[in-house]
């Protein structure tokens, strides 16, 4: 069960096309009716006098039809600075449209995706064209975590007279990204047990490293550049400094993206990204499972590329109904994750399912770390009635942690509170 998604290519722009459509108004067709109706009582009365009451509908009907009915030919560009931002940041978004022909009055409307909220100005107007003029419309809004398409512009002209309505829709792709907010944290990491490789995470393990750890007696096999001249000198014997070993751990990320836990997803997702942000400064290889219908797997790699893959990958999270982490993390386990890596799990623990996938871990002898964003933190009660059952709720989610530790570490994280404060809180502990 192994999703191997295509990242898109980031950027605006994109195949620019138009449907078009043109019917009479409804006035227009009252115009034509009373017209008809006006020459079918000449015809009846035989009071031919009468036609000349139609002349000047018809005349109204050509000057419409011959000057005030242009093609709405025009380029449409939009211009957004970048192409990711930070969920909550507010983008500047600049409409330019060209008319390459005269328009008296024409309507924009930028069709803006629904994840993106308009937060200044207004991504619609109503504006006149000479032939070959340029004019810009601009707005600002508020991102959203996800990958936001705005798919076209939509052009609506009514001549003078009310007789004409063109429709019509410039197909102009862009993409827009908003990736998880990420905070400064350090990750409790166990080092014990793992692969011993060049890294920046100190063990206990007493070996040749740079983290200094204690001084010794020199013993036979010791490397000369290891003896401390001057503790030698002062007690007389051959003194050597003693080094801890550097480990450098393997970490899986694991996010939990059942739909029970959607009030906290984002959290969730955020707390991923900062903690892939530490491993990533620390030099640490890491992976990403995330946990959806078809779960998404990122084999273990390092780097800033490897980095952003990941964030992007985590900005396309959604909650998922038929969530089977369990079966999931044990096929992962036997098929794709490295032996003696340690495992950062990301789950609100909402569900048995969840808490199963806990224990399916810790029987593999792997060392599990669980951010569990509490999801009771994220609401705020409106009455006396819903406090207490929150609180109730509360009392059982802390029965079934304090009954899962066994199985891991586990960050019980208040939501109101910042994530480093919850792991600080876990450490001293």
């Amino acid at each position: 069960m192994q999703r191997i998604p295509v990242l898109p290519q980031w950027g605006g722009g994109g195949s620019e096309e138009a449907r078009e459509s043109g019917p009479l108004t409804e006035e227009a067709q009252e115009v034509i009716m009373a017209l008809w109706g006006v020459l079918l009582t000449a015809f009846l009365l035989l009071r031919w006098d009468a036609v000349y009451l139609a002349l000047p509908i018809l005349w109204a009907l050509f000057i419409a039809g011959a000057f005030f009915r242009p093609a709405l030919n025009v380029e449409v560009a939009r211009v957004i600075e970048h192409d990711r931002f930070m969920e909550g940041q507010e983008v500047e978004v600049t409409l330019k449209i060209k008319a390459l022909e005269r328009i008296p009055s024409l309507k924009i409307s930028d069709e803006v995706p629904e994840g993106l909220e308009v937060v200044e100005g207004t991504p619609k107007a109503v504006l006149s064209f000479k032939p070959g003029e340029e004019k810009a419309i601009t707005y600002r809004v508020r991102v959203r975590r996800g990958i936001h398409v705005f798919n076209g512009v939509r052009l609506t002209y009514r001549d003078p007279f009310s007789f004409f309505r063109i429709d019509k829709v410039m197909e102009h792709y862009t993409e827009l990204i908003g990736v998880p907010r990420i905070e400064e944290v350090q990750t409790p990491y166990s080092t014990k047990g793992t692969k011993i490789t060049i890294g920046h995470l100190p063990s206990p393990r007493v070996g040749e490293g740079v983290e200094f750890h204690a001084i010794r007696e020199y013993q036979p096999g010791d490397p000369l550049k290891i003896i401390n001249w001057k503790a030698t000198a002062r007690t007389g014997k051959v003194m050597s400094n003693e080094y801890e070993s550097e480990r450098k751990v393997d970490v899986i990320f694991i996010v939990d993206a059942a739909k029970k836990g959607e009030g906290v997803l984002d959290y969730s997702i955020r707390a991923a990204a900062s903690l892939m942000l530490n491993s990533l400064n620390e030099g640490t290889s890491f992976g990403l499972v995330l946990s959806e219908a078809v779960p998404l797997w990122v084999r273990v790699d390092y780097g800033k590329r490897h980095f952003f893959k990941c964030v992007d990958f985590l900005s396309t999270a959604r909650p998922d109904e038929n969530n089977m982490i369990a079966y999931q993390i044990e096929h992962l386990i036997r098929s794709r994750f490295p032996p003696r890596a340690q495992l950062v799990y990301v789950s609100p623990l909402m569900t048995e399912e969840s808490r199963k996938a806990l224990k399916i871990m810790s029987s593999y002898g792997y060392r599990v770390i669980v951010i569990s964003p509490d999801p009771y933190t994220a609401i705020t009660p409106e009455s006396r009635e819903e406090e207490l059952a929150l609180k109730l709720l509360s009392l059982q989610r802390k029965a079934h942690l304090k009954k899962l530790r066994e199985h891991g570490i586990i960050v019980n994280w208040d939501v109101r509170k910042p994530l480093k404060v919850a792991i600080a809180e876990v450490l001293n502990v």
